[in-house]
């Protein structure tokens, strides 16, 4: 029960909100649902799938309730308990696995495809989800190495000339990649493997002019790339590797020139093999609050696109001018014959 309410009930919460004319009464052991039949219905089917995770050995988190409950909603057949698949990885006592449905898209795109494109909002798991199934791949001996890499590109401010040597440098950069590799291995094994070539983290710019065999690589924050950097990238795949490459194209950091994410939708979206999933809002695993930025920041792109688009039609009409033509009241009077 604790489990299934979750801390200080936010999981209940969360269901009260998804079924906002049922009735959701706790006491001890019991669970009572009171309303109309078939809301109370639904309801119910909801906990069931949430009882089946938690049998199963997940532990639940609001966005689990919240994609399970859409899911329900949009075909009452399903079983999201099944639909969201096991973990991809268990490391310290915590398991990784796809929470929404966007999510086990884009790992079942993983499973199948040799370049997968990961593209949405904000706290999606576009980079943990790439990298779980970077550690899963290593483990089961699929490759022989890791790669992460990430453009060193400021996110608008200007840090000016770092202190320390070139790896000091562009630290700083690279220190989320760190930070889920220790959330998933050992970190005792983690400085082994670095030491080894086994994983590898390094800036985008050390890739030119290699080939990369037997390897996982995963390409993160790829909306801050030149498009010449994407297509180097790109080319780097070899025999036995698979890439995944992640991005918010509206969080472009880029000073001046299009984003190489941007155009490569438009230029590989047809080629066989490769997978564009774009996650959503809906597919935030963050506090819920995100989800509702996320929402309501793309309202406003789209309403100042749409005034952009409004202004620049009332310019070329300006532009154009009044109609060229001599009125009717001034032309030459006819002399008389």
């Amino acid at each position: 029960m604790v489990r299934l309410l979750g801390a200080q009930d936010r999981l209940l919460a969360t269901i009260e909100r998804e079924h906002p004319d049922v009735s959701v009464r706790v006491r001890d052991n019991e669970i009572s649902l009171s309303g109309q039949a078939e809301q109370v219905e639904a309801a119910r089917r909801l906990i069931d799938e949430l009882l089946l995770m938690i049998r199963g050995g997940r532990d639940l988190a609001e966005a689990e309730v919240t994609s399970s409950s859409r899911m329900l909603n949009a075909d009452s057949t399903t079983s999201p308990s099944e639909r969201l698949g096991p973990a991809i990885l268990s490391s310290r006592g915590k398991s990784i696995r796809a929470k929404t449905v966007g999510q086990k898209d884009y790992v079942d795109a993983i499973d199948t495809a040799t370049i997968v494109f990961g593209i949405g909002p904000a706290g999606t798991g576009k980079t943990y989800l790439a990298m779980a199934k970077a550690v899963q791949a290593l483990q089961r001996k699929e490759v022989d190495r890791i790669i992460l890499t990430r453009p060193a590109v400021e996110a608008g401010e200007r840090l000016g000339f770092l202190p320390g040597s070139l790896t000091e440098k562009i630290d700083p950069y690279l220190r989320p990649l760190y930070d889920a590799l220790n959330e998933m291995m050992d970190p005792e094994l983690v400085p082994k493997l670095l030491a080894s070539g086994t994983i590898e983290v390094a800036p985008l710019a050390y890739m030119r002019g290699r080939t990369l065999n037997s390897s996982f690589v995963v390409l993160d924050e790829a909306q801050n790339t030149t498009p010449e950097q994407m297509k180097m990238f790109l080319t780097r795949l070899g025999f036995g590797s698979k890439m995944v490459v992640t991005g918010d194209i509206t969080q472009i950091d880029l000073p001046v020139g299009s984003s190489g994410l941007r155009l490569v939708t438009r230029v590989l979206d047809q080629v066989d093999d490769i997978r564009f999933v774009r996650l959503t809002s809906a597919d935030v695993v963050r506090h819920s609050l995100v989800g509702r930025i996320v929402d309501a920041w793309t309202e406003f792109d789209a309403q100042k696109q749409a005034q952009r688009y409004e202004s620049e039609q009332a310019h070329e009409f300006a532009k154009r001018g009044p109609r060229s033509g001599t009125p009717r009241d001034r032309l030459p009077k006819r002399s008389p014959s």
